[in-house]
């Protein structure tokens, strides 16, 4: 406890004295802090997002690990290899790096302008909710909840700065993804199931 409240004390001593220097340009001043505050931010998304995208991408495979494991489809808790999490969270980082930027390209951009104290807000928001999620055991998105935030974050300065029209098509796309995707595995079921 005490050796939180002293790195506390001299992290917010040295803002404090930042701030203070920068006088004639507070807006800057905090704009840079923030800056830095949010690359911590930014990672404590990534982990969040493991946290739960992982689980959601190999639950699939981990199921039928475990009825492998146990054969029988009447399985427990059984641990999953370490091995499986790693492939699917190379699968989301894959993913991340080559189709990435065009979804980080709407949120980050076209919904609302974004700021760092604004981005700081929306990655602090979009990371707790995730991880509590996770931690409680609800399958949540964090596309779904970081649009969230960059929305609620936009409110919070008026109506007038969120671009309906692409919230709209995200909207849509939510509704879509839905029922395609249903459609999609019930037809490989069908596929699969005729041939083996």
């Amino acid at each position: 406890g005490s050796v939180f409240f002293v790195v506390t004390f001299i992290l917010s001593s040295l803002l404090l004295r930042k701030i203070t220097n920068n006088k004639g340009d507070e807006y800057n001043a905090v704009e840079g802090i923030f800056r830095r505050v949010q690359v911590m931010t930014s990672a404590y998304v990534c982990f969040s997002h493991g946290a739960n995208d992982v689980a959601n991408a190999v639950g699939p495979v981990a199921l039928i690990f475990m009825i492998r494991q146990a054969g029988t489809t009447n399985v427990g808790a059984i641990e999953i290899p370490k091995y499986i999490l790693f492939v699917g969270g190379l699968g989301i980082a894959l993913g991340v790096l080559v189709y990435g930027y065009k979804v980080m390209e709407t949120v980050g951009h076209n919904i609302t302008e974004l700021n760092n104290t604004r981005g700081f807000s929306v990655d602090f928001g979009t990371a707790t909710t995730v991880l509590l999620s996770s931690i409680f055991g609800f399958p949540v998105s964090t596309t779904h909840t970081v649009v969230g935030a960059v929305t609620g974050v936009g409110l919070a300065r008026g109506i007038e700065v969120i671009n309906i029209w692409i919230l709209k098509d995200i909207l849509i796309s939510w509704f879509i993804t839905v029922p395609f995707s249903a459609g999609v595995s019930a037809i490989f079921y069908l596929i699969f199931t005729r041939l083996f």
